[in-house]
């Protein structure tokens, strides 16, 4: 089968090649997903997990891609709760290889049903943004009805979906971004956007809770406006500069069935929509990552397969 796949660690998205690789094996409690629509983030190539398994043994070629939408055309040894030719949807395993492929291996558990009427470039572009966002505030945040929260990168892939699940959340919400991100931003939902380039963040005052994407000195800079019992929260990095009297929590995105189910029914009814940006095929992944490339505004998508008919000589 075909797949995307980094050899040298150094290369970074420069380092993707279009290969051909075995077809996966179903270990158990896994399903083999014929890969539909996949996403990729490029700084996953400088995750350990990318180029070592869990006991540190190299596992290069790596097929890198966590996000994936597809359709189940295998069942491991012990596998419930999914069934083959079942449409799904969500986030592989770090330390294996990815969706960036034809057909992927991954733990039934970490996969969602996906409802036939959602397109699979939708679905693989609400993964990681979605689970993030919905992580961030509530699980992480703990945000409430008439908190207030701030976050960064809110035109963005995760930020706008943290946006809009806020808003729905009946919080009030402040967004940050560039000056050319101040119309999106306004389009989901904030009540108010600061231009990082051009206005001063500390403005803002105090808030309940404060979602960070971007790190560095913006993340430092946001300890102070958390409120007393506030929580800042970053994916970002390990937080430098704590809050006065509030918590910090740095985390890394985990699968999550129930919420991936909570979040595609969001956007079934129209409550919430992912920033779905280039839509590429297969072939042209690494031309679509590598640096310096042009990059349509939102999550680009890699278009794997085109239709759901299940291959022959599959068991």
């Amino acid at each position: 089968m075909q797949a995307i796949t980094v050899r040298d660690r150094e290369a970074g998205t420069a380092g993707l090649t279009l290969t051909e690789i075995p077809y996966p094996h179903a270990s158990e409690n896994d399903v083999i997903v014929r890969v539909h629509a996949a996403g990729f983030t490029p700084g996953e190539l400088a995750w350990p997990a990318t180029w070592t398994d869990r006991s540190g043994r190299d596992r290069t070629p790596s097929v890198p891609g966590h996000e994936l939408s597809g359709v189940v055309v295998e069942l491991g040894y012990g596998t419930t709760g999914l069934s083959v030719g079942q449409r799904v949807f969500g986030l592989a395993d770090w330390a294996r290889d990815g969706s960036l492929a034809e057909y992927t291996a991954v733990e039934a558990r970490n996969l969602a049903p996906l409802p036939a009427d959602v397109d699979h470039a939708q679905a693989a572009a609400l993964v990681i943004s979605g689970l993030t966002a919905w992580q961030g505030l509530f699980d992480h945040g703990r945000l409430a009805t008439g908190q207030t929260v701030l976050i960064h990168g809110s035109a963005g892939g995760v930020g706008s979906i943290a946006v809009q699940l806020a808003r729905e959340a009946g919080a009030r919400v402040i967004g940050t971004g560039r000056s050319a991100d101040r119309e999106r931003a306004a389009d989901i939902g904030v009540d108010a956007f600061v231009d990082l380039e051009t206005e001063t963040l500390e403005d803002v005052g105090e808030v309940d809770v404060v979602l960070d994407v971007i790190g560095g000195d913006v993340l430092d800079r946001s300890a102070a406006l958390v409120r007393n019992g506030g929580t800042l929260v970053t994916i970002a990095q390990p937080v430098n500069v704590l809050p006065r009297s509030g918590r910090s929590v740095f985390f890394v995105v985990e699968p999550d069935r129930a919420t991936l189910a909570g979040l595609v029914a969001r956007m079934r009814d129209g409550r919430l929509e992912p920033l779905v940006g280039a839509v590429r095929p297969l072939a042209e992944a690494p031309a679509a990552f590598a640096p310096g490339g042009r990059r349509a505004h939102g999550k680009t998508v890699i278009r794997v397969a085109h239709d759901e008919i299940r291959p022959s000589g599959l068991s």
